[in-house]
């Protein structure tokens, strides 16, 4: 199975090669991380101790991983920690995020790549996130004796009938499965019936609430806004996540109640990396026309400065950064979520209604209709199908205080009522270990030195070491 399973791929990859190279020299994607990727080439761990493997995809996923580790780290310091990433803007922003711990992109699921990831690294667990199911990294690791969970676990109802199209094979990789930590009991439900045993399955709650920020005063929030000269009297509008024509639409409904309303701002993230010049290129020449200021992200560290530019503060803000967008809502009166008026199925907006700000979003969220069932059912988020609704929600969060700040306040509370999936899930993680590994962590011995201790040393496999 495994070696059919390495020919479907390279069909696959072969297939989509012009696509790659379209996309490498188009937008700069695809570039990094081949050797890792396709041959599994990533440097040893040369720690002896315990080891714990988190991968995640992308950006959300990265962020999705930060009180699990926190969590972990706290509890058991001896550990090792490893992340893994696929896209290269998920490799940058955990590299900045979790550092000094070893980054890597993990390894396509081809038998050789996985195999030497696997014998370099000697994880006792492998945690993916949400869905990230590979037939041979989990079969590979099982037959080392490594424990594989899935955390934070989804499984909409589109992709549980896609998946029963090839169910002798989902079956075959859920069943080998020792833990899922599913969002919510309806997704608990599709992975038991696609083949995970029941007794391995268990409802947690979504960790994206665990990691949203609550408190508006944080430190990267107040610098970004005296970066940016956000006085305390400024309105500030926030179109987080945004895919084309997200931000056309939010700069159309800024632009239509600017002169009315001096003191609104507006800040545009863009959700991919390689669309930031595409952006600031609209953004450029209407606001030229209209001779408001506007500037990008990127300019504001160069100012002569930056920390008090009040005095030349843009109307109009293009973050072409990554992984600032939680501390931007923070600074926002008024959010959009972007991905939701598209195709993509929405983006995440828990981070905004964790700050308590009035937050909207257009009626494409499949990626998080759970969270967004709970804030519509609560009165506590509002849906807009167009420009000119969104400009509609902007305005009244401008002429009607009081509606919008009890708008803001129930989403905030459902967030903090939310609190505790990560607890739990690092409680079931804990539940994987062997006795042994228990008695061992309990010993009062921690040593951050050994963290990230990487060389060309021993290659001694996890099954090697250990029984299974």
């Amino acid at each position: 199975m495994a070696y059919l399973l390495n020919i479907v791929y390279l069909a696959a990859l072969v297939a989509a090669s012009p696509w790659i190279v379209y996309a490498r020299l188009r937008h700069g994607k695809y570039r990094e991380g081949w050797p890792e990727k396709f041959w599994g080439r990533i440097a040893r761990r040369d720690s002896r101790g315990p080891c714990i493997w988190f991968h995640a995809v992308s950006v959300g996923e990265v962020n999705l991983l930060a009180p699990l580790i926190e969590r972990w780290e706290r509890l058991h310091p001896a550990w090792d920690c490893v992340i893994s990433t696929t896209t290269q803007t998920g490799y940058a922003l955990a590299v900045k995020r979790y550092a000094p711990r070893r980054v890597f992109y993990c390894p396509l699921d081809f038998t050789w790549a996985v195999k030497r990831v696997l014998r370099r690294i000697r994880p006792d667990v492998l945690v993916l996130t949400e869905l990230e199911l590979w037939p041979n990294l989990i079969e590979l690791a099982r037959e080392r004796g490594i424990q594989v969970a899935v955390v934070n676990g989804r499984l909409s109802e589109r992709s549980l009938r896609g998946y029963q199209r090839i169910g002798w094979l989902v079956r075959r990789v859920l069943g080998k499965l020792n833990l899922v930590a599913a969002q919510d009991e309806s997704y608990a439900e599709r992975f038991r019936k696609l083949g995970a045993r029941p007794e391995c399955v268990h409802v947690t709650g979504s960790v994206k609430f665990d990691g949203a920020q609550t408190d508006r005063n944080n430190p990267n929030t107040r610098r970004l806004a005296a970066l940016a000269g956000i006085e305390p009297g400024d309105v500030v509008f926030v179109a987080g996540s945004t895919q084309s024509p997200e931000e056309s639409l939010a700069l159309s409904a800024f632009l239509n109640l600017a002169e009315k309303h001096p003191q609104l701002k507006l800040v545009v993230v863009p959700r991919h990396p390689e669309r930031f010049k595409e952006v600031a290129q609209t953004i450029g020449q209407e606001m030229t026309r209209r001779r408001m200021t506007w500037r990008r992200r990127s300019e504001l560290d160069t100012q002569p400065g930056a920390e008090s530019a009040s005095a030349t503060a843009p109307r109009v803000l293009l973050v072409d950064a990554v992984g600032e967008l939680g501390a931007w809502w923070g600074t926002a009166q008024v959010a959009f979520v972007g991905g939701s008026l598209g195709k993509r199925g929405g983006q995440n907006m828990i981070e905004p209604a964790a700050y308590g700000v009035p937050t909207s979003f257009g009626p494409n969220t499949s990626n998080f209709r759970d969270v967004v069932q709970l804030l519509l059912a609560r009165d506590a988020a509002v849906v807009v199908k167009n420009g000119e609704e969104l400009q509609s929600f902007v305005e009244r969060c401008l002429t009607d205080p009081t509606w919008s700040t009890e708008l803001g306040t129930r989403a905030q509370s459902l967030v903090q009522e939310q609190l505790g999936a990560s607890d739990r899930t690092v409680t079931l993680l804990q539940g994987l270990l062997r006795p042994t590994e228990t008695r061992a962590l309990r010993r009062d011995s921690p040593q951050p030195e050994k963290l990230n201790r990487w060389t060309s040393g021993s290659s001694e496999t996890s099954a090697q070491r250990r029984t299974a």
